[in-house]
């Protein structure tokens, strides 16, 4: 698929002109059905985009950007917003919002709903960044993005994030250091977030550079949640882990609110650590420890990126930003 097929192209191919293939497109005015099939022939021989990403971008500016986060629901999420529009604004930049709902297939009309509007550039987080259907589109059309707590391994698609992985192993000797030998994790599924998976890698790191058991897992949906039944399956083990890292701090609340009314005590029974640093988690009893994103920071830098790749000044690159760890009464000596 290259970025410089054009509806000329199209017409050139199927032997129509550009008015026709503008209305089969648009479904407007009578088409004959030969006709249209030509059309959509052509459109696919050359993959060419019928619709907002082949429209929009090159041809106008609305000075917004297009932003694309898995949810709202989680105040990280509100946290980097706050960044991302403080720099725009500075750039004289507003922002369109839209959410995935975790949901990969969500990914596609989210995109093509911000494009739709003409952004003049993306700020996405993506279920799966090294292997989108949706970003492989963007590559191919030169539209501008940039990577949003996504840690690719390609280093064609610029990101700005945390390492995962290693705060991950972080958590890990935290864990080893109270005595931990049985860890186990409660994680957002793995297909639909990438970072989840990271993080997860990075405890087990940590976990087998001490030579212990790997963690036990078990992966719950970021929207239905069904926290009690992973941390019942956890608890049921013969091998129950005394240490529980959650790869979001939201879903690490929701455990320590699901073991409270089973009548487990954290740490006392259990220790818990959760992943973001969100404000909430300080407020907690007790108080979550956690590993912290700076996401205002994440989103300030992002629009930065951005603002260079659209200028075309800027290559691609991965950023990755410091994250700190905030220690908690959450995490406690492990039991004997």
């Amino acid at each position: 698929m290259s970025a410089s097929v054009t509806l000329k192209d199209v017409a050139q191919r199927a032997g129509v002109s550009s008015a026709t293939v503008s209305r089969v497109i648009n479904s407007r005015g009578l088409i004959s059905a030969p006709t249209a099939e030509k059309v959509q022939a052509a459109i696919a021989e050359l993959g060419f985009r019928p619709n907002a990403i082949g429209r929009n971008l090159k041809t106008s500016r609305t000075r917004t950007f297009g932003v694309l986060l898995p949810s709202l629901s989680n105040p990280i999420f509100g946290e980097v917003l706050e960044g991302v529009q403080t720099a725009a604004l500075a750039a004289g930049y507003s922002i369109a919002i839209t959410c995935s709902n975790y949901r990969e297939q969500e990914e596609k009309h989210a995109i093509d709903t911000l494009l739709a509007n003409r952004v003049d550039g993306l700020i996405l987080t993506v279920a799966d960044a090294d292997n989108s259907a949706q970003l492989d589109v963007l590559d191919a059309h030169g539209i501008p993005y940039v990577l949003l707590f996504n840690q690719p391994v390609k280093t064609s698609r610029s990101a700005v994030n945390v390492d995962n992985r290693a705060a991950g192993r972080l958590v890990a000797e935290e864990f080893i250091q109270f005595g931990h030998t049985r860890v186990g994790m409660i994680a957002g599924r793995f297909e639909a977030s990438d970072r989840s998976r990271l993080r997860f890698q990075g405890l087990c790191d940590g976990i087998a550079d001490a030579g212990l058991e790997a963690p036990a897992l078990v992966e719950v949906d970021f929207v239905e949640g069904r926290v009690a039944r992973a941390v019942r399956n956890l608890l049921n083990r013969t091998d129950a882990p005394t240490a529980l890292f959650c790869s979001t701090d939201m879903l690490a609340l929701s455990v320590i609110d699901v073991l409270r009314s089973l009548g487990v005590g954290v740490p006392e029974q259990i220790s818990i650590a959760g992943f973001d640093g969100i404000s909430f988690g300080q407020l907690s009893h007790p108080r979550l420890a956690t590993v912290v994103q700076p996401s205002h920071a994440m989103g300030q830098a992002a629009v930065q990126h951005l603002l260079g790749r659209m200028a075309g000044s800027t290559a691609p690159k991965l950023q990755v930003l410091p994250a700190g760890y905030r220690p908690g009464s959450s995490i406690g000596p492990a039991r004997v």
